[in-house]
């Protein structure tokens, strides 16, 4: 698959088949995240990897919008060090770099947002994260068991040629 189809093709499952994810393919997902552009390659992004059903079960009641993590085999929560004003967006490239991943492996994610949210000091407090960290977000990961459409809004009526307000027709 290449870098086009992974972006096109991918999306947010919330629906997982209970066959376990190896190892191995977490690992790679992991890699392809730490592979991610940070400011001044500061690499501020840390993960746990939670497997365990009942952190899984206890992370899907903290998160309101998060029951399929629960049923997902796999949960990464992803971290990380506010050492730049920039650590969100640094964090938030290398969890898009996970998603791509994955999906390349047959994979299915889903992105729930927790910085500034009421969820992020219980997670943090759930999983013992330091005091020094952020949680950007959790990611639930394993063997999609739905295969939802998803729609894109044209390319044109989101593009600005020089300035804001100025058109013009694409090729795509």
């Amino acid at each position: 698959m290449d870098v086009m189809e992974a972006i096109k093709t991918r999306r947010s499952i919330r629906r997982y088949k209970s066959t376990p994810v190896e190892d191995e393919k977490v690992v790679q997902c992991l890699d392809a995240a730490r592979w991610a552009p940070s400011a001044m390659n500061s690499q501020p992004w840390e993960f746990i990897v939670v497997k365990d059903p009942d952190l899984r079960k206890r992370l899907a009641e903290i998160h309101r919008y998060g029951r399929h993590m629960a049923q997902s085999p796999v949960v990464v929560v992803v971290l990380a060090k506010p050492v730049s004003r920039y650590w969100h967006g640094d964090a938030a490239v290398a969890t898009q770099n996970l998603m791509l991943a994955a999906h390349s492996l047959g994979l299915g994610t889903c992105w729930m947002g927790v910085i500034d949210t009421e969820f992020e000091e219980s997670i943090k407090k759930l999983l013992g994260v330091p005091g020094d960290l952020r949680v950007l977000c959790t990611v639930s990961l394993g063997y999609p068991d739905e295969s939802p459409s998803r729609t894109r809004i044209p390319l044109e009526e989101k593009v600005h040629w020089e300035k804001y307000g100025s058109k013009k027709k694409l090729g795509l």
